[in-house]
């Protein structure tokens, strides 16, 4: 913990304004936790960094990269840690024009993603998609996501398992829960680990992540931090639903099978599109 508040001597700063008070453009800055060693997805990750895991031929970070750019992204910020040399060379040869940013996690090893997260503070005062490094999904889906504020989500699978969330009438995010307990006469969503924040937003978020390392949280997921601040008001996320057949996280060797699918399908959306585009074209002649 000593370790911990050392690191944390930079971080602290006052903030001011409220989320929605400013007219934000589209977001084209994204953040990437890579940190953690990926214990659960042995004995893959003693030798490779989860996020370059392949599926479907290509590594997980290769398809993040490639979204991120279709989609107009301009900056990528990554925390690393466990076995970090093959993530910055890899974004070396592949990154193309995305402009990629480290930040180094050194207690990697005994803190969880919360840490990670506020670490990336140092680098981050802008709107930014939040990413986990251990998901494959349709490049589509980002599409909700561009602006700030919002959160995706995912109707419950058996598979899922993790961080769930409540949506209100509205659409936005009136609870979180770390179970599957959460909405036994209603609707359960699935966080898919994918988040926008404004960066008013984020300014309110970074001074509770201190908060939370100060008092000692650092194996804490970030989003109980989020959590806590949906209940107290002080943090809202309209929600954007993720089909579940699109998207899967990789956290074991039982997910493989799974992702591998998720990679099958998009394949065959890629192949097909051509084609249905030419027969519309023919119809509507």
């Amino acid at each position: 913990m000593e370790d911990a508040k050392r690191e944390m001597g930079f971080k602290s700063g006052a903030f001011s304004g409220n989320a929605g008070t400013d007219v934000e453009p589209r977001i084209t800055a994204a953040c990437l936790l890579a940190a953690g060693t990926g214990s659960r997805l042995r004995p893959l990750t003693e030798s490779t960094p989860k996020c370059l895991t392949e599926i479907g031929g290509q590594s997980l970070l290769e398809r993040l990269v490639g979204c991120l750019r279709d989609q107009g992204f301009k900056r990528l910020v990554v925390v690393v840690g466990h076995l970090e040399h093959q993530i910055r060379s890899f974004l070396d040869s592949r990154a193309g024009d995305l402009v990629v940013e480290y930040v180094r996690n050194p207690l990697y090893r005994t803190t969880n993603n919360i840490y990670s997260l506020w670490l990336a503070g140092a680098k981050l005062d802008e709107s930014f998609l939040l990413v986990e490094s251990d998901l494959i999904f349709d490049a589509s889906l980002i599409e909700g996501l561009l602006v700030p504020d919002r959160i995706a989500v995912s109707r419950m699978l058996p598979w899922m398992n993790g961080t769930t969330i409540a949506m209100d009438r509205t659409g936005r995010v009136a609870s979180f829960s770390n179970g599957r307990a959460l909405c036994s006469g209603g609707d359960e969503f699935k966080t898919v680990n994918i988040y926008s924040l404004s960066r008013s937003t984020w300014r309110r978020v970074l001074p509770c992540l201190e908060n939370a390392i100060s008092d000692g949280r650092v194996n804490d997921y970030y989003e109980a931090v989020f959590a806590e601040m949906v209940a107290d008001g002080k943090l809202s996320f309209d929600c954007v639903v993720f089909d579940r057949d699109r998207w899967y996280e990789v956290d074991t060797m039982d997910d493989l099978p799974g992702a591998e699918r998720v990679a099958d399908r998009k394949w065959l959306a890629s192949i097909l599109a051509p084609s249905l585009q030419l027969a519309a074209k023919g119809t509507s002649a």
